[in-house]
This record gives structure tokens, sequence and C-alpha cells, in this order.
């Protein structure tokens, strides 16, 4: 049996006095999409930024496809794409030379090429020689997922994509991911928008004050009771 993509055994993570995350034991196999749901301060930016090596927990293990990440992380960190609140971006640089840049970093072979598509699979092609800091919100967004995909990852992790972003760019963002998903990519999102976690994930995952209070298929509960259960939390 393959590695799952991402296993938390008693995950803990505190900040001072404030435990962000609380025992959680969480398991997801490759190819699996989830969606993290959850009000603000529920923990779920803690869970993503322990599982791209970004944070190191104060208890508990965390593995990525069978590598205990407090025995090092660089032989994992190339099988991940990571979509945060922080672009990654350099401002004075267009989206062109940010992903040739990235692409020098990742080694990726035939960069020109991949650079190309995915500003053309991205709609960024109109902006593409524009520096990033001239862009909306929804093009560097798109932008920045271009860069999480540049090395074509096995597991992306993405920390609320949608937020803040007009209906053309969520949309985009959310056919992109789609286009991933279907490709077996292994799918972890946080978000407050349901509707888009429900179209995009087969499973669903609720947090309350750090700890795990709902876990199954989105299949088998309404939205509606998803709602409840994210306001209840």
């Amino acid at each position: 049996m393959p590695e799952p993509a991402i296993r938390a055994e008693g995950l803990s993570r505190r900040f001072g006095v404030v435990t962000a995350l609380n025992q959680l034991s969480l398991t997801v196999e490759a190819g699996e999409s989830v969606a993290v749901f959850g009000p603000n301060g529920a923990g779920k930016t803690t869970f993503l930024r322990l599982c791209s090596t970004l944070l190191r927990p104060s208890s508990g293990r965390i593995a990525l496809y069978g590598v205990d990440l407090a025995r090092g992380t660089s032989s994992v960190r190339r099988r991940l794409g990571v979509l945060s609140h922080q672009s990654f971006l350099y401002p004075d640089l267009t989206p062109t030379e940010n992903l040739e840049f990235y692409a020098r970093m990742y080694g990726v072979a035939e960069a020109a090429e991949r650079v190309a598509e995915l500003i053309a699979r991205t709609g960024l092609g109109g902006w593409a020689h524009r520096p990033v800091r001239t862009l909306s919100r929804g093009l560097e967004q798109r932008c920045a997922l271009a860069r999480a995909l540049l090395h074509r990852p096995e597991l992306l992790l993405l920390d609320e994509p949608f937020s803040g972003l007009d209906v053309e760019a969520g949309q985009q963002i959310e056919a992109l991911l789609g286009e991933e998903r279907s490709r077996g990519v292994t799918l972890v999102l946080t978000t407050h928008d349901l509707e888009r976690g429900f179209a995009l994930c087969q499973r669903g995952v609720v947090l309350r004050r750090g700890e795990l209070r709902w876990d199954g298929r989105l299949a088998d509960l309404d939205r509606g009771r998803v709602e409840e259960l994210v306001r209840a939390a």
C-alpha cells in the first residue's frame, strides 16, 4: 500500500500560552481532496503550516509520504506546492520573471515551455510582463498558484485560496484546482467558501479551537449541516 500523503498523530502546536492545535490525528490518502472548514482561530492555517514544513509541532508527529518531518524535510519539500496568505512573489519582477526564477530554483525541465504553459492556464497572458506590484489581488493570486504548480507537486496545500477574489478570479482558480485534482494531485485546502469546498473536495474536516470536530465524506452531509457545524465551532 502507498504511504498516505499526510499522517498526523497527536499533533499539537502552541504559541506561548495559546494552543492553536490540540492533539489532532488525521490521515489524508494520496489522491484525496480535503476541505478544512472552521471559524477564524480554529487552527486551520496552523495545520497547513505544519504540513508545509513552515512550522514545527510542539508535540505529536506528522509525516508526509511516510517521511517523519522531525527527521528532516528536504526529501519531501519538492513534492509540495503551497499557496498561503503570502504570495512568495517578488513584487518588482513580472509574473514571467517570477516563474522563471522559481523554475531555476526547482530545476524544472524545459522551464520556458512550463512557464508559458502556466501563464496561459492562469489567464495571465495580458499581464505576463507587468511587475507583480501592479497586479490586482486576483491576478496576483493566479500568479501565486502558477508558482505553486510550477514543479508539478504531488500535494497541494492551499490556505484560503479564494479569499478576497472577484468572481472571475475565483472561477479561474477553481477550474485550475479541478484540473489538478483530476490528474490525481492531492488537495488540502482551508476555506470559508463552503460552496467551493463542496465543489472541489470529496472529504471535509471541521476544526474547533484546534480540535477535530467532524471528519467525513461531503457527499454524506448537506451543506446546511456543515454550516451548522462551523457556526457551532
